[in-house]
């Protein structure tokens, strides 16, 4: 388990977390989350909830059939990176009709100030703000419910999505408060290892993204050898030679992203990669780079594309999985409509 799982007696432990079906699966979404969700299902004490949160997806518009497309796509990139379904619960939030319900009080619950200090909003509303969509606006609401509907005790996530956790807290609390009850749990957010946020190959200073227009710009899980390479001799770097300690890749945000993506990909430290790589120029650091990712993600990629040829094996287990995730989480929606008054 995790050093930094610990749980309040409370609550049984339980984790969940969420990736949105908006495109492309990338090296960011494996290392950042994926990777971290298939150690947590080995060493969780309690049961591992994941989904594809196809709701919160189309708070920016989304072509149906891509959506549809999207969906199967990240659900075979989970089963193919070692989420066994026999061991966690995987289906998609649209199919757990639980999760809008819960939002909906939610939303009663969330202050507007709240939802305005959230950075995320303002980073995707940009300066139009006024035609956003009102649930791009109150989405943190329903990610709150997301989590809080199976009383989740652990979300992994990537550092960016810390203060959604804290607003999931302030909700759960605040109700909590308001209806004199210890009902929804003070969820953690466990934020650990050496690529929770891996950064873009042609740019340092920005997350890896699958919006960004150029495909040099990350790795996509679907590509095959020899892409991965290219893209790895090509991303960017600087003209010094790797440093021999850690501190040396301070004000060296390219040097340090392929670092922290070698840490993760070989689960050793930064410290160890550096100690080993220490004084080598990166015309040495990125064959050896690229032999590791290439090991580690060609077999990912080859699994998904079979998966992807057998949509309705991935339809079915998506459909099972929803069967058990509303088991956990109807009984919690009626016991909220019991405590906030509603006639059943």
């Amino acid at each position: 388990m995790s050093e930094g799982v610990q749980t309040s007696p409370a609550f049984a432990p339980r984790v969940f977390s969420g990736i949105q079906p908006s495109g492309g699966l990338t090296l960011g979404n494996y290392l950042g989350a994926i990777k971290r969700f298939v150690q947590m299902q080995g060493d969780a004490p309690g049961e591992t909830i994941f989904c594809m949160v196809d709701m919160h997806a189309i708070t920016v518009w989304q072509d149906p059939e891509a959506l549809r497309r999207q969906t199967r796509e990240l659900a075979a990139g989970y089963i193919a990176s070692g989420i066994n379904p026999a061991r966690s619960i995987l289906f998609n939030q649209s199919q757990v009709a639980e999760h809008a319900q819960l939002a909906w009080i939610f939303n009663c619950v969330a202050r507007m100030g709240w939802m305005k200090r959230m950075t995320q909003f303002k980073d995707k509303a940009g300066k139009n703000a006024e035609n956003a969509s009102l649930g791009l606006f109150g989405y943190p609401a329903l990610m709150a419910a997301d989590i809080l509907i199976y009383h989740a005790t652990h979300v992994p996530v990537g550092e960016d999505q810390k203060q959604h956790i804290e607003l999931t807290r302030d909700i759960a609390a605040k109700f909590n408060h308001d209806y004199g009850v210890d009902f929804f749990p003070m969820t953690e957010p466990v934020i650990e290892g050496a690529a929770t946020r891996v950064m873009s190959l042609r740019d340092g200073s920005k997350k890896m993204s699958k919006s960004d227009p150029s495909d040099a710009s990350r790795i996509n899980m679907t590509d095959d050898a020899d892409t991965i390479a290219g893209k790895i001799r090509k991303a960017k770097t600087d003209p010094e030679p790797l440093p021999s300690e850690s501190a040396g890749l301070k004000d060296r945000p390219e040097a340090r992203n392929l670092v922290n993506i070698y840490a993760a990909l070989a689960d050793i430290s930064v410290d160890q990669v550096v100690s080993e790589n220490g004084g080598q120029p990166f015309s040495a650091f990125k064959p050896k780079l690229s032999e590791l990712a290439v090991e580690k993600l060609a077999p990912i990629s080859a699994e998904m594309a079979r998966l992807m040829t057998q949509p309705d094996e991935i339809d079915v287990i998506l459909r099972q999985g929803a069967t058990q995730a509303r088991t956990i989480a109807a009984p919690i929606l009626q016991q909220t409509y019991d405590i906030v008054g509603m006639v059943r």
